[in-house]
């Protein structure tokens, strides 16, 4: 019986895929087999050794130590684009409030409270204070073509808008699901000079830190608008408000507001909105308990960011589950082990992310806790385990 320990509420549509007659699921146990979290803090809790697996209903892992998971042997998973529809929903409509200038105009709307039968003779004498562009036919230039920004273009250009997308990092699965219409940047200078909207899907990390800034800021058009629903920091602050006040930046709309964020009337602060649907929520929990239960059953890893991407179908068998520094010799100090205690080896497979190598070992027959206690004596080895056959 595995346990599964909440850290947050987790969706129950995504709970539900634990089957109850092999599922412990509860926010309080001692020792738990996998922890599933969406914002707890974890950076200071202790993990016990029978800690395997944590899942993250949702993309950002700063909640969780992944460095002292990975010396574990801890699995830490996460759940890119279950939440990208959601996202990129938003997105489009902050194109359309901050291009129409809506967030103004109601707020003055509203301002009219009590006058009436004035209101409608005043609403027709103040609309023209609040006139802005259609967006079929603007530019939108979409720095980061992931699960997100991929969506986001094709919504983008579905609305007959021009997008012109920047990713030198881009994967495979984005460049397929891309419209053909989505042109390639030249460059990344090439794409903020040309935009009239820009919106940044990019990770916060200490080379994107402050990402844009006056240095960009000056190669835009006038009143360019900009989105950021990827992470907080990713601008420049003070370079933010200057182009703000100067009308270079025609507005800023963020998901990740700040005290200083608030105070200025350029930004449109959104409170953290971009992944608060049902249907985002649900995304996130089915795939971070499916993705916790295949890798609790079978062994195979995907979605990981600390271990790399492991998958190798089951032949109904034992199966070994080795994570070992990368260093050279050894999948040989492995097998020799195995070799010894005359274990065959049916089907392996080995995969390494940096510093660390993940191998999946199915076997002949069984193999004994002294025999899996050798392996995991080899220098070297950080975490070994054995499952049991398919019944």
């Amino acid at each position: 019986m595995f346990q599964i320990q909440t850290l947050n509420k987790i969706d129950s549509n995504g709970l539900k895929k634990f089957p109850m007659d092999d599922y412990e699921v509860a926010s309080e146990f001692s020792s738990p087999d996998a922890i599933l979290v969406r914002s707890a803090k974890m950076h200071d809790m202790e993990f016990t050794s029978n800690l395997k697996a944590i899942g993250r209903a949702g993309a950002g892992v700063n909640n969780i130590p992944i460095e002292k998971c990975t010396d574990k042997g801890i699995v830490v998973f996460n759940t890119p684009g279950a939440n990208a529809n959601a996202v990129k929903e938003l997105v489009i409509a902050a194109m359309l409030i901050s291009s129409r200038n809506l967030v103004e105009g109601v707020t003055w709307a509203k301002t009219l409270v009590g006058k009436g039968s004035e209101v409608p003779k005043l609403v027709e004498g103040g609309k023209s204070n609040y006139v802005g562009p259609e967006i079929q036919g603007k530019t939108l230039g979409v720095i980061g073509l992931g699960a997100i920004g991929m969506l986001v273009s094709n919504a983008a250009e579905a609305l007959g808008m021009r997008v012109i997308g920047y990713d030198p990092y881009i994967s495979i699965d984005s460049a397929w699901g891309l419209s053909k219409n989505v042109e390639k940047a030249i460059s990344l200078d090439s794409l903020v000079t040309e935009a009239d909207f820009i919106s940044m899907h990019i990770p916060l990390l200490d080379s994107t830190k402050g990402f844009m800034d006056k240095s960009k800021f000056d190669l835009m058009k006038d009143g360019v608008r900009i989105m950021n629903f990827a992470r907080g920091g990713l601008e420049n602050k003070t370079d933010l408000f200057a182009a703000l006040d100067s009308g270079k930046v025609g507005a800023f709309i963020t998901d990740f507001p700040d005290e200083d964020m608030l105070k200025h009337p350029g930004v449109i602060s959104v409170p953290h909105l971009g992944a608060s649907t049902p249907e985002s929520e649900s995304n996130c929990a089915f795939m971070a308990v499916s993705q916790v239960k295949d890798y609790l059953e079978n062994g195979n890893i995907k979605n990981s960011v600390n271990f790399p991407n492991t998958d190798l179908p089951r032949n109904g068998g034992s199966r070994l589950i080795i994570a070992n520094k990368n260093i050279p010799k050894m999948v040989g100090h492995i097998t020799s082990v195995l070799a010894d205690e005359n274990i065959n080896i049916s089907d392996m497979i080995n995969k390494h992310r940096g510093d660390i190598a993940y191998n999946i070992i199915d076997i002949d027959g069984e193999i004994s806790e002294a025999q899996i206690q050798k392996i995991r004596g080899i220098e070297g080895v950080i975490m070994a385990r054995v499952l049991p056959a398919i019944k």
